[in-house]
């Protein structure tokens, strides 16, 4: 056989094969079944399949998120493949591409560590915020059914947090667990201290309906209407028993109210149709009364309202709807006929008469004298004393106009 020769290897006579690499050469295989160049051919598809199986482990590497490990080991064993291959190419070279794949590897593996760390720093600060926010409303929540709501969501939450690292985890999980059932025992001791309430107002109240009911004959029309109000004040004060018991006993007690007080409207109905006539009565005195105003004479106005009056409280009670506005009307007039008489009496009163004609004779006297003393400062020049006298006499003869005024009024 002849010989034949690579740049990466050669065929020597007796068909070996050899490959050239860093360390030497090395015999690769055999070749009988055909020519030197056959045998070179056969062993370079070899090196050209190993450095398609590379490129493409660096193109995946590069290209996808494939596990280190995983990667480490595809690495291994083309790098396990391309140190015994027998193959005819540049193996040195492929060698160290997968030995910088290795350093990739260990470098992605590094990122990895990181990235897993970072998430399960971020899943440890997701899970005490749910944690820590469980933990308030377990001790704060007065809104059960929306708290209750929000511990389902948290817990919804939690499962769908990444998780952190285990022993982290098994603390925050134990404190929400220990938040969810503080709260779930909050919520029971409520809810049992509230159903104990709701029983006590609901005896309270079974209470006042029986009052209630017993009153509902009565016919003492205005004590029972006032007993009525004190039991209506009682139950708003007694607070709300359960939904069914509150809404069955409200039921009695309105009932109870409606039935007196349908009864007392019907007897006030009947009585104030009976007292009409007498308002009609009323109706008529009323205008008699009104005929007085203005009062001229305060005595004779006097006598014929009490007249009136003695009329009047003959006639007899009056229908309600009616009662305020002729009541009213009357008032109008006595008050009226007491303020005449009131001021005839002021104008007659012989000592206010005196007074008034005491007033106006001493401020007459005072008025002579001022006018002798602004005489004779002006007789001496005295600026000061004019000045002084004339102001004392303006004021004098003011006052002395308003009492002789009030002197006429007592006169007239």
């Amino acid at each position: 056989m002849t010989t034949a020769s690579d740049p990466w290897g050669r065929v020597d006579e007796d068909g070996t094969v050899y490959v050239r690499t860093a360390e030497g050469e090395r015999v690769i295989g055999s070749w009988a079944a055909g020519s030197p160049e056959e045998a070179l051919a056969f062993f370079r598809r070899k090196f050209q399949s190993l450095e398609t199986e590379v490129t493409l482990l660096e193109q995946r590497l590069a290209a996808t998120d494939i596990a280190p490990g995983q990667a480490q080991a595809a690495v291994s064993k083309l790098l396990a493949s391309v140190t015994d291959a027998s193959a005819l190419g540049d193996l040195d070279s492929l060698k160290a591409r997968l030995e910088a794949l290795t350093t990739r590897v260990s470098e992605r593996r590094e990122e990895v560590r990181v990235a897993r760390e970072h998430a399960r720093e971020a899943a440890r600060d997701i899970k005490e915020r749910i944690v820590a926010e469980a933990e308030r409303i377990a001790v704060e929540a007065t809104h059960w059914k929306a708290s209750g709501e929000r511990m389902s969501q948290l817990l919804e939450e939690w499962k769908a947090a990444p998780h952190a690292d285990r022993p982290v985890e098994a603390a925050l999980w134990k404190r929400l667990s220990a938040a969810r059932n503080a709260f779930t025992k909050r919520r029971k001791a409520y809810f049992s201290n509230l159903e104990a309430e709701r029983e006590q107002v609901r005896i309270r109240k079974e209470e006042l309906v029986t009052e209630a009911e017993a009153l509902s004959d009565s016919t003492d029309w205005g004590a029972t209407a006032s007993a009525y109000r004190e039991l209506m004040r009682a139950w708003k004060e007694a607070g709300r028993a359960g939904r069914e018991a509150e809404a069955e006993l409200w039921k009695r007690f309105r009932a109870a109210q409606d039935k007196f007080f349908g009864a007392r409207s019907e007897v006030f109905a009947a009585r104030d149709a009976e007292f009409r006539d007498n308002a009609t009565v009323k109706e008529g005195l009323l205008k008699e009364a009104q005929a007085l105003l203005p009062v001229s004479d305060a005595r004779a106005a006097k006598a014929a309202l009490r007249s009136v009056q003695d009329r009047w409280d003959q006639a007899g009670p009056v229908p309600r709807d009616m009662r305020d506005r002729l009541e009213s009307g009357l008032r109008r007039v006595e008050d009226a006929v007491r303020k005449a008489e009131g001021a005839q009496w002021k104008r007659t009163n012989p000592e206010a008469i005196a007074r008034a004609e005491s007033t106006v004779k001493q401020l007459k006297t005072a008025i002579t004298s001022l006018e002798a003393q602004l005489a004779k400062a002006r007789q001496r020049g005295d600026e000061a004393g004019i000045r002084e006298a004339e102001e004392a006499l303006e004021a004098r003869r003011a006052w002395l106009a308003e009492a002789e005024k009030t002197l006429e009024e007592f006169s007239g």
